[in-house]
């Protein structure tokens, strides 16, 4: 083999033979180019990296770049290996990195489907399909950026929501990319990439719509106008500070009578137990019962099967409409409910059972602070103060009903106005001063004028004169 100075005259000079022969560099070791028959020219550095095994990689044809460049990108592998790194494994693995389609696909198959619900799987596969695999489907996992994260968040900042869900699934995309040793540990893009505010809120149901609403229940089962099982399951909801799709999914076989307790074997935070108070088993014991229905609210039409989503909203919202109140979603009615269990004074711990949450985040979020118990609190914060300044505080007493307008008082000044030179009031004139904020026998100092101004205390023309 061959050593000589690579130059440009020797790399021109260097013909093809019948085989594949090197010519290699007598300024730095490794350096080399080799020839093929067919006349190719490529450059090469060869290194032993830290582990022993020996590399070979191209640097690029000749041609391509120029002697000189070969060098100084050989100078440059090869000051990489002695810091212990492996250009050529790196470059292998850049290769033959799996493209972010690919990661979606394991994602899907190898996490999702096995530790999510149905629904949230079908979720994480639309978002896939809209969204994710459209704008980094064909990138390889190892470059996805976290300007890439953000700029798919700017492209749905239209739709908020989903574009919080999305990030969601992504991050947990990219930590799983990490665990797959597909991305090195701490570098998922989506870190540090905020979501968007989400202003929807539930709307608390007051005391008064509270009334209201038992009120039209108690009339509609009397009557007959609604169905039963609609308003069995509205009930049922109320009791259990339940999802909705736990209530028209329950079956009888889940209703333990002898320890008083329902158990559902499935949630959205999985398998949970609730007891059963005493207006819980009164429903139950009250509750129409269909042969052949598995299900304690049954479908109107079928009772083979579960009451659908879309039957129990709509007698949800006729309900609201009949019983003038407005509207608030089914999920109202857990609101309602976790804020009367927070209410109640029992434990948070106790509240969480109740309520089936798995974080006392969570279930703050549904306890809604209402007005009454805040302005009692506000009088006693005052009542307190009052006490220390010993002061006697009584409570306001509640408005009398308006009958008719009050009469409004007629403005009465108490000295002239006088008049600009845009023919609007200065304000008043005492014969001093003219003023426009002149209140009673205040004057600020910047609107004072006339012989009576005073200096300003604390100013420096004060500090002039006390010299």
């Amino acid at each position: 083999m061959p050593k000589i100075k690579l130059t440009k005259t020797a790399v021109d000079a260097a013909n093809p033979q019948e085989r594949d022969y090197e010519l290699r560099d007598t300024t730095i070791p490794g350096f080399l180019v080799k020839i093929t028959p067919t006349g190719r020219k490529t450059f090469m550095i060869a290194y032993v990296a830290n582990n022993g095994q020996r590399r070979k990689p191209a640097i690029g044809r000749y041609g391509e770049i120029t002697v000189e460049q070969a060098r100084r990108i050989a100078q440059d592998w090869l000051a990489e290996v002695r810091r212990g790194a492996d250009p050529s494994a790196e470059r292998t693995a850049s290769r033959q990195a799996p493209t972010v389609k690919e990661l979606f696909d394991r994602f899907i198959t190898d996490y999702s489907e096995s530790r999510n619900k149905p629904s949230t799987v079908k979720s994480n596969r639309g978002f896939g399909k809209r969204h994710i695999l459209p704008a980094l489907g064909h990138m390889k996992v190892p470059d996805v950026t976290r300007s890439d994260i953000a700029n798919l968040m700017k492209k749905m900042s239209k739709s908020p929501v989903n574009a919080n869900r999305v990030l969601s699934a992504v991050r947990k995309m990219f930590n799983m990319a990490e665990v797959w040793g597909m991305r090195p540990d701490g570098t998922n893009p989506c870190r540090h990439i905020p979501k968007f505010p989400e202003r929807g809120k539930t709307r608390l149901i007051t005391d008064a719509e509270m009334r209201k609403l038992f009120e039209y229940l108690d009339r509609a089962e009397a009557e007959g106008l609604e169905h039963p099982f609609i308003i069995l399951a509205i009930r049922l909801q109320f009791e259990f500070a339940a999802r909705m799709s736990e209530i028209i999914e329950l079956e009888w076989s889940w209703v333990d009578f002898d320890n008083r307790r329902v158990v559902w074997p499935d949630s959205k935070t999985g398998g949970m137990s609730k007891p059963m108070n005493a207006e819980a088993l009164r429903l139950f014991e009250t509750a129409p019962l269909l042969e052949d229905s598995p299900f304690v609210c049954p479908s109107v039409f079928d009772p083979k099967k579960a009451m659908s989503p879309y039957t129990y909203y709509q007698g949800w919202k006729r309900i609201l409409k009949r019983a003038g109140l407005p509207h608030v979603g089914t999920h109202g009615i857990r609101h309602r409910s976790a804020t009367d269990i927070a209410n109640s004074g029992v434990p948070v711990k106790v509240g969480m059972a109740l309520t089936a949450h798995k974080t006392v985040t969570m279930f703050m979020r549904y306890v809604h602070t209402e007005d009454d118990p805040v302005r009692a609190a506000a009088e006693a914060v005052t009542q307190r103060r009052m006490n220390v300044i010993g002061v006697e505080h009584q409570p306001p007493a509640p408005p009398p009903p308006v009958t008719e307008l009050p009469s409004i008082a007629p403005v009465v000044e108490t000295a002239p106005a006088t008049l600009g030179p845009d023919g609007k009031p200065l304000g008043f004139d005492d014969g001093k001063y003219t003023s426009r904020t002149r209140l009673g026998n205040y004057r600020p100092f910047r609107h004072r004028s006339g012989e009576n101004r005073d200096v300003p205390p604390g100013s420096k023309r004060a500090e002039a004169q006390d010299v």
